[in-house]
């Protein structure tokens, strides 16, 4: 599929990263207190965990927050580059706390499991039942909400966080068949979904950590888009073939670097002008190529390389 030119400049990026930031803790906060209440009144204290579990995404979305403004900073003398991979750190950061909330709530559920036998469990009440309910609804469309956002700017950090959002979704379920089982004499189910929905959070933890990763090692892109590269660069004029087409993600970032082959008897302003139209077509069709470094082999071997870099 062929990439079109919707890029957004880094200052718009961040905008779009800090609104839907904003709106992540006004709707954290709120139903953090809503589900807080609901399970002191309702005596549910799957519902009380739920609650501090969605004030820990406050935390979380503040690390985007400053992640995305680090990274969205102008390259300067000291950072040639730029600053795209402070957001892998963010991910990084934030895959961390995912894992280890993953880990919480499984541990607390296999206590549970093991307690069960040993204690008789109060049945919440409906409100707990239906705060849960709320909190479903509510955090998968917080979910896509910032995953759209995410794949829009390519941003792993605001990533991370949608999938805080839906971490918190599943710790709902889990809540929302425990309440249910209690209320129909089956408390038991509210540990065992717990262990599942951590087993789901720890997945989505690992795969944010290995994706900041690879954008923090120069890893290359996919082999679709490489091959989507080389099939447009092959379609410029003047283009007789591709010696090296190279790629590396930087943040949410890629570096292209290419050497095209193209007559060796050429001007070196005939030479420079294919190695331009290949550069702009590459970061036209390519939104997320932050900059394309072309060299024109001669096709004659005998005559002398005139390079052209831009």
């Amino acid at each position: 599929m062929k990439h079109q030119n919707q890029t957004l400049t880094p200052e718009n990026e961040t905008k779009l990263a800090m609104r839907v930031s904003v709106i992540s803790v006004i709707v954290n906060l709120v139903l953090s207190v809503f589900k807080l209440l609901a399970g002191i009144f309702a005596h549910s204290d799957a519902m009380i965990s739920d609650a501090v579990h969605s004030a820990s995404d406050v935390f979380s979305t503040f690390i985007v927050m400053i992640g995305v403004t680090i990274s969205g900073k102008q390259a300067d003398e000291e950072h040639p580059y730029g600053h795209e991979r402070m957001e892998c750190v963010a991910a990084i950061v934030l895959a961390v706390i995912l894992f280890a909330t993953g880990l919480g709530i499984g541990w607390s559920g296999l206590q549970k499991i093991m307690q069960s036998q040993q204690q008789t469990l109060e049945a919440p009440g409906t409100l707990a039942l239906i705060a849960a309910i709320v909190s479903i609804v509510t955090k998968e469309w917080m979910y896509w909400f910032t995953k759209i956002a995410a794949d829009k700017i390519h941003s792993g950090a605001l990533m991370a966080d949608a999938w805080h959002h839906r971490s918190d979704a599943l710790s709902s379920i889990g809540a929302l068949v425990g309440i249910a089982g209690a209320q129909l004499g089956f408390p038991v189910l509210d540990p065992i979904a717990s262990v599942v929905i951590c087993l789901f959070i720890l997945k989505a933890s690992v795969d944010i950590f290995r994706d900041a990763v690879d954008k923090m090692v120069d890893k290359s892109c996919d082999e679709n888009t490489v091959d989507q590269m080389r099939t447009l660069i092959s379609q410029q004029d003047g283009v007789m073939g591709i010696s090296r087409l190279q790629t590396r993600l930087f943040g949410s970032k890629i570096y292209v670097d290419t050497e095209i082959e193209a007559d060796g008897n050429l001007t070196l302003v005939q030479a420079h002008d294919i190695a331009e139209d290949v550069h702009r077509s590459i970061e036209h069709n390519f939104p997320e190529v932050k900059h394309c470094m072309v060299h024109v082999n001669p096709t004659h071997e005998t005559q002398t390389p005139s390079p052209s870099a831009l």
